[in-house]
């Protein structure tokens, strides 16, 4: 019997075991990123009880972080798509719908819409926070909510009134609407909930859903702001800069900004009746006001035909856009939609605050466009118009993946009944509104003199008085000296004399520190007539 001889070839490796063994090399580079630093080094530790915890604890944060590697690389979150020229020579804005919509997907070209409603217009738009619902208002009173998902009629309603704005509340069970004469709140069903007259002629609405405040300016260059959870007027005052339909919310501070027709933006918090910054903008009145997701950015249309990007963190210019815009919107990936008339313009950052046109759109000649409104997660750009509604695609505009805890598209009613009490506990007061919340909770700088207001004075000054009335004890003097008339007149001294502190704070906050008397002296010059000579400064021997 002979036996097999063992050969001393490399035998052939299994494909299928290289695939398995590069994915497993993958996956252990990948959870580094996700270990609690370098494993601890045990081999010099004595205590063997320790040892073999220490052991255990690390083996779970090994097994914790290939989870998490193995959870990024298999449910990795979705990206963004943009359009992107094939060669240098093309141009994404020469692109159009015509030729985006054969290339997508059944569900995406659904997305893409028109809706002619000619006699009643012209139409602004409002999305929902998750982009489930929109709400159309006509200005001739026809009011409509539309489920965007399925594509079907929720309410439609006439209110037989002038329209100027509409704005979800909280969630779809409740909207405003900016009536002729008052504000009015009705829920999905149309049916009349408040009537809000502190608020007369209204023009514009917005609603600051950390705070339950509903935002609104009148005919009467006021600005109010109204808690809708309680009923209750927060604030209401007068801009001075006459009245403007032109408002919009920063997301990152909640601070309304107002566009002036003296071409000033004025920056608002409901805890102060002076605007907290003023800026001049344009040297025409302001038609339209757009702010960036992420709030350091601030896009301005005036009527001098440019449209400016502000940087909030320098108050400086960035960008300008020569154009007229009517109206203004970012999408929540920095996208900024302008326009006029029948034209529809998009630009995109390319990188370093360099602002670029991406894309362009044009409705049919004599539609007059009122309102741009990018829809939440989604890359779809609403458009409000004089003849009704038009939704275009726009890739790249939304964000791809949703936070189901801060806003969820097919969210059911028990969700949306908890999200509403979660809200409500944990309300923000009108108080914690500012330019930079960050500083909320941090204690501030001591001054060197804090200046006292004239308050707090008159409430030390009397405080003072009532101390020295209870403590002062008048002696009794020697007969003729004792009388009530005598006896009245020293406390009164002695009360003028607790006061004079006081009295003499308050006349240098007035009139300043008392200066010295200077003389003035003349310079000797030949042309000073000799009733002046005697004034004028000796020269030194």
């Amino acid at each position: 019997m002979g036996e097999k001889e063992e050969s001393n070839e490399p035998q052939a490796l299994n494909p299928a075991s290289n695939q398995e063994e590069g994915i497993l090399d993958k996956l252990e580079k990948m959870a580094k990123k996700y270990l609690r630093g370098n494993k601890t080094n045990l081999k010099n530790l004595r205590d063997k009880k320790l040892k073999g915890q220490l052991e255990v604890r690390e083996k779970i944060y090994g097994n914790a972080a290939k989870v998490a590697a193995r959870v990024e690389e298999w449910l990795k979150p979705s990206e963004e798509g943009l359009l992107e020229p094939e060669n240098p020579l093309e141009r994404t804005y020469r692109i159009q719908q015509s030729s985006i919509l054969p290339e997508v997907d059944v569900l995406s070209v659904s997305k893409a819409f028109d809706m002619k409603l000619p006699d009643l217009g012209p139409y602004t738009i409002r999305y929902l926070s998750n982009g489930r619902y929109m709400l159309l208002g006509g200005q001739k009173g026809h009011l409509a909510m539309i489920d965007v998902l399925k594509m079907d009629c929720v309410k439609e309603f006439q209110v037989r009134e002038r329209v100027r704005d509409v704005v979800f509340l909280q969630n779809d069970q409740l909207f405003a609407v900016a009536q002729k004469k008052f504000t009015y709140v009705y829920n999905r069903h149309g049916t009349e909930i408040h009537c809000l007259k502190e608020n007369q002629h209204p023009l514009k609405l917005e609603y600051l859903e950390k705070h339950f405040l509903l935002v609104g300016t009148n005919n009467f260059s006021q600005l109010h702001y109204q808690d809708i959870s309680t009923g209750q007027v927060v604030a209401n005052y007068r801009t001075g800069l006459g009245p403007t339909s032109v408002m919009c919310s920063n997301p990152y501070n909640s601070i309304i900004s107002l566009g002036h027709s003296g071409g000033k933006l004025t920056m608002w918090k409901p805890t102060s009746g002076k605007p907290l910054i003023t800026m001049l903008c344009h040297p025409g009145p302001i038609t339209a006001v757009a702010y960036h997701p992420s709030g350091n950015l601030v896009a301005t249309a005036g009527m001098d035909k440019k449209v400016k990007i502000w940087d909030l963190r320098k108050f400086e210019a960035i960008h300008s856009i020569p154009g007229h815009a009517q109206t203004l919107d970012f999408s929540q990936k920095g996208l900024l939609a302008l326009a006029n008339g029948s034209r529809v313009q998009i630009w995109r950052d390319k990188g370093d605050q360099d602002f670029g046109l991406y894309m362009t759109h044009s409705i049919p000649k004599g539609y007059q466009v009122g309102t741009v409104k990018f829809r939440p997660y989604e890359d779809v750009l609403g458009l409000g118009h004089s003849m009704g509604f038009s939704s275009i695609l726009i890739p790249g505009s939304g964000e791809p993946n949703f936070d189901s805890w801060v806003a969820n598209p097919y969210e059911t009613s028990k969700q949306r009944s908890k999200k509403e009490v979660r809200a409500l506990l944990d309300k923000l007061p009108p108080e914690s509104i500012m330019l930079d919340p960050g500083s909320i909770g941090m204690v501030r700088e001591r001054q060197r003199k804090e200046k006292l207001t004239k308050r707090e004075i008159e409430q030390q000054m009397v405080e003072a008085v009532v101390e020295v009335k209870s403590n002062v004890e008048i002696k009794n003097k020697t007969k003729g000296r004792n009388k009530p008339s005598k006896r009245a007149k020293r406390k009164q001294e002695e009360v003028f004399n607790a006061k004079k502190p006081f009295l003499e704070k308050q006349r240098e906050t007035k009139e300043g520190p008392p200066q010295k008397k200077r003389r003035v002296l003349l310079e000797v010059a030949e042309d000073l007539p000799k009733s002046l000579q005697r004034f004028a400064k000796k020269k030194p021997t």
